[in-house]
């Protein structure tokens, strides 16, 4: 069935200003990095993506390696385009996928050279079938490669019209800060940084956050439900569809602690004296923050998408439900 984009996409989704740049970005966008891929079912990933942006969300993230296998996220992604958003669609939309983990074999297919990044992302449009993409990451920082020449990659897919802007993911305050400044020097400002943030993952509030404030970067926090445990699926245990259960997942069942279940019981009474699910909650805890442009979902269903895109209809806070939070996480 051919898909026609609903008129009113537009009229609720939350738009928020990425650092100091003209690009808008939805307050939620959706990662492939589950879902998508060859063991999934297409016909499913399709309606995701479909209901993502008949709700506003324009922003959607992929990388080299998201499948599994690797790779077959962007070739499933491409096939969604070329069904469902041809045309001018495709000026509504902001794509952006990374190169940083291993892809293929041999000493250039993975890290951060030059060689490389321009390799893996000429791939990546290949296999989506694109001229370009809105915004190209390095994906993580290479120990064994000269900063300035990660960057000075970046600043060449974007020179070379593959690119739109340029991004970094996994980097630390340091290295952030260092990055930002080749960049700039470069020509071409760093976008957006996405790093792995949640209730659970605070490392960013340890000067991540306040580098990006301070030089105008974006922030796209990814695994903001922790990977599902800042969902309700976990109350009574380990679901037998969900991630943990999964042998190819990142979420290994002995995460799932004594412990840590009992700060998401604790956590999920907060969200239902709120009246939100846990995971509305965990995401809208986040956009709380005005450094933090839009928060990276991941959805198995068009349901879990929904639910998690109506955390924005709830982001105020009292100091007492802070307060609450803090307790139960500090603990």
């Amino acid at each position: 069935m051919s898909f026609a984009a609903s008129a009113h996409r537009y009229d609720s989704m939350k738009y928020n200003r990425c650092g100091n740049s003209g690009l808008l970005l939805p307050a939620v966008s959706l990662g492939l990095w589950h879902n998508f891929g060859s063991v999934d079912v297409f016909e499913n990933g399709r309606s995701i993506v479909r209901r993502a942006f008949d709700r506003g969300i324009t922003h959607f993230d992929l990388a080299n390696n998201y499948g599994p296998l690797p790779g077959s996220a962007e070739e499933n992604f491409g096939k969604i385009l070329e069904k469902d958003f041809r045309g001018h669609l495709r000026d509504e939309l902001i794509i952006s996928t990374k190169a940083g983990y291993l892809m293929w074999p041999g000493p250039y297919g993975e890290w951060g050279s030059r060689k490389y990044l321009i390799s893996s992302l000429n791939q990546s449009l290949s296999r989506m079938k694109l001229d370009y993409v809105d915004i190209f990451y390095s994906h993580r920082p290479d120990p064994n490669t000269p900063l300035e020449e990660t960057m000075m990659a970046l600043d060449t897919a974007v020179r070379q019209g593959k690119a739109l802007y340029a991004g970094i993911s996994n980097y630390d305050a340091d290295q952030s800060k260092k990055a930002i400044e080749i960049l700039k020097s470069l020509g071409t400002p760093c976008l957006i940084h996405q790093p792995k943030y949640s209730m659970f993952e605070r490392w960013a509030e340890g000067g991540l956050l306040d580098v990006l404030g301070k030089y105008g970067v974006g922030c796209i926090p990814f695994s903001p439900l922790a990977q599902g445990l800042l969902t309700d699926r976990y109350l009574k245990g380990i679901p037998e569809d969900s991630r943990a259960a999964k042998s190819h997942g990142f979420l290994k069942t002995s995460e799932i602690t004594t412990e840590k279940l009992e700060k998401i019981k604790k956590l999920n009474e907060i969200a239902k004296k709120r009246d939100q699910s846990l995971a509305q909650m965990a995401l809208s805890w986040l956009l709380k923050d005005k450094r933090i442009t839009t928060v990276l979902i991941g959805a198995s269903s068009v349901e879990q998408l929904d639910n998690n895109i109506d955390a924005l209809n709830q982001l105020d806070y009292s100091k007492e439900e802070l307060a609450a939070i803090e307790e139960v996480l500090k603990k």
